[in-house]
């Protein structure tokens, strides 16, 4: 593995093994206490590294201990979460434990005064950035909802978009992870140790957050992700995320997010 200079002088000779889970597109290298994340050197890797800075003291987010890019990559070198992944088997064997934490870390994100917030995802700017993503061919298409484009669904991401502009939600800002997926999230028992992947994070509306983790929570115990996180489990219910975070669901707002995702 080729590393920047500095980088490669904070983890020679250390072993490391390769991180697997997740779909962000990074490349991510465990070492013993430290974490080494590899993107590309856009705007997303930019504000992850902001966001850390900003949410020191706030919240559990990772450490900084080296950021550079080299070769249009970024690298960022940073301590290890305490805790596991929320889609540990040992969560996902417990879906109330598991929806508590979750609940416990979206009360967290909500309660970090956005006053000073140096990150704005809010909606306008969001389909805006979808837009982007249309016209340089970033939409995976391999990777969306099976009924979101086709004879049932929408005729492109074009099409997508246009249905977002016009169907646009009153926001409810507050902090926002931007990729509330099991994988991000670190506990221990029910208490939050870890906020990872902070590239989207920022002013968002809240029911971003909450339409992600939900879908999460679907896909991880439908055995999307594999055999490894198929529920056998019948003590889940999909309504127990929102009964820890005392609301009703909104099916509307839930379904507009999770289509605006489809375009990142």
């Amino acid at each position: 593995m080729i590393l920047p200079e500095k980088i490669r002088s904070m983890v020679t000779d250390e072993p490391y093994e390769r991180d697997e889970i997740g779909m962000s597109g990074a490349s991510i290298f465990l070492f013993g206490d430290q974490v080494l994340k590899v993107q590309e050197d856009a705007e997303e890797a930019e504000n992850e590294v902001r966001m850390m800075r900003f949410l020191q003291g706030k919240l559990p987010v990772p450490r900084i201990r080296a950021c550079e890019g080299y070769e249009g990559k970024s690298y960022l070198l940073m301590s290890k979460c305490e805790g596991q992944m929320a889609c540990a088997r040992e969560y996902m064997s417990h879906p109330t434990v598991l929806c508590k934490l979750l609940a416990e870390g979206l009360k967290r994100l909500w309660s970090v005064d956005i006053s000073d917030c140096p990150s704005d995802q809010t909606l306008m700017r969001k389909l805006e950035m979808a837009r982007y993503n249309i016209e340089h061919g970033l939409v995976d298409m391999e990777n969306v909802e099976p009924d979101t484009f086709g004879e049932d669904g929408f005729r492109d991401p074009e099409e997508l978009l246009a249905w977002l502009y016009e169907n646009r939600p009153e926001e409810e800002l507050a902090l926002s992870h931007g990729d509330y997926c099991l994988p991000n999230i670190f506990g221990h028992k029910d208490e939050v140790t870890g906020f990872i992947d902070l590239g989207k994070t920022g002013i968002a509306d809240k029911w971003c957050d909450i339409a992600i983790c939900y879908r999460s929570l679907s896909h991880n115990y439908s055995g999307r992700y594999g055999k490894r996180f198929d529920a056998v489990c019948s003590e889940y219910d999909d309504r127990q995320l929102f009964r820890e975070l005392g609301v009703e669901p909104d099916w509307e707002k839930i379904r507009y997010y999770i289509l605006l995702d489809e375009l990142f």
